[in-house]
C-alpha cells in the first residue's frame, strides 16, 4: 500500500470510500495520531484519485451525488447491479437484438437483408454514387426503419453477447440516471450516424450495436465530467478507443476476427460525445 494523503478525522471518508469500491480502487483508510491516511494499492491511481477527492471536499454537489449512488437500490456494496426493473427498456433493446440472431440465423437468410440499411440484392451499391442513390430510392419507399434496423443484425453469438454486456451495462445507468427519454434520443441519434457513415464508406454489409455501444460510452465519460453519476472503470474508455484505432489496421482480421464495422464505431463514439456536450444534464433524484 501507498501512503498518499493524510486528512483530519472529522472529514467524512465513507461515501468516498464506498466510491473507490465501486470505482474498482483498492484502498484502505487508516487511522494514525488523530488523523486519517489514504492509502492506495497501486500509486499509478494517486493523482486522479486525488483530484476526484479534492473535488468530493470542495463541491457539496459531488458529495451529494456520491451519496444519492450509495443510497441507490441499484447498487450493492457500492457497485452498479441493476435489476430488469431499473432499465427495463435496454433489456427490451438487448431482447430484441438476441432473438433476431436466431430469427435471422445469424444473419444468413433472406430476413437479414430486410434488417440491412438497403436490400443489397436491389441495387449497385459498389461506388459511393451509387450507395446514396439506393439508400434515397430505399427512404422514398417509405423503409424508413432501415436506418436502425442494422442494430439488431449481429453474425456471431460472442458479437452479440459483447455487445449486450456492454449495453446492459452502461445503458442502464443512462436509462436509470437520466431517463428513458435521455436513452433513446441517444439511441437514435448514434444510431443514425454510425449506421450512415458505415453505409457511406462500405456498404450496406454490416450489422451490430457496436455504434450504440460506442455512442453511450462516449456519452458516459464527457458528461461525468460535468456531473458524476456513472459508475465504470476509466481504463475502459482508453481500452475502447484503442481498439477502435486498432479496427483500422489489418490486425483483427490476421487473427480471424473479419473486418470490423471501424466507421460506425467512429461514429457512434463522435455522437456520443457531441451529445454529451449538446444535452444538459439533468440531476435526478432516485
Amino acid at each position: 500500500m501507498y501512503r498518499v494523503k493524510q486528512l483530519d478525522t472529522r472529514v467524512n471518508l465513507a461515501s468516498f470510500s464506498r466510491w473507490l469500491n465501486g470505482q474498482g480502487v483498492a484502498h484502505r483508510i487508516s487511522e494514525e495520531g488523530g488523523f486519517q491516511v489514504l492509502w492506495l494499492e497501486d500509486p499509478a491511481h494517486a493523482e486522479p484519485v486525488l483530484a476526484a477527492l479534492d473535488r468530493f471536499m470542495a463541491e457539496p454537489e459531488i458529495r451529494d451525488a456520491v451519496d444519492r449512488q450509495n443510497r441507490s437500490p441499484a447498487f450493492v456494496g457500492g457497485r452498479w447491479q441493476p435489476s430488469p426493473r431499473h432499465a427495463p427498456l435496454v433489456l427490451g433493446i438487448i431482447g430484441l437484438a438476441v432473438l433476431m440472431v436466431w430469427l435471422t440465423a445469424m444473419g444468413q437468410n433472406q430476413l437479414a437483408a430486410a434488417l440491412m440499411i438497403i436490400d443489397p440484392r436491389d441495387f449497385d451499391w459498389s461506388s459511393l454514387g451509387g450507395r446514396v442513390d439506393a439508400l434515397t430510392a430505399t427512404l422514398a419507399s417509405g423503409q424508413i426503419w432501415r436506418l436502425l434496423t442494422p442494430d439488431f443484425l449481429h453474425f456471431s453469438w460472442t458479437h452479440i453477447i459483447f455487445n449486450s454486456v456492454m449495453l446492459w451495462f452502461l445503458g442502464s445507468q443512462i436509462e436509470w440516471f437520466d431517463g428513458r427519454a435521455r436513452f433513446i434520443t441517444l439511441f437514435v441519434v448514434t444510431s443514425l450516424l454510425s449506421n450512415g457513415l458505415q453505409y457511406f464508406v462500405s456498404g450496406p454489409l454490416f450489422g451490430g450495436l457496436s455504434g450504440v455501444v460506442y455512442g453511450i460510452l462516449g456519452y458516459c465519460w464527457l458528461s461525468q465530467r460535468a456531473a458524476p453519476r456513472f459508475q465504470f472503470p476509466p481504463a475502459l474508455v482508453t481500452f475502447a478507443v484503442a481498439w477502435m484505432v486498432i479496427g483500422f489496421t489489418s490486425l483483427p482480421e490476421l487473427i480471424g476476427l473479419g473486418r470490423m464495422a471501424n466507421e460506425a464505431h467512429l461514429g457512434g463514439f463522435v455522437a456520443g460525445l457531441a451529445l454529451a456536450v449538446v444535452l444538459p444534464v439533468r440531476q435526478r433524484r432516485r
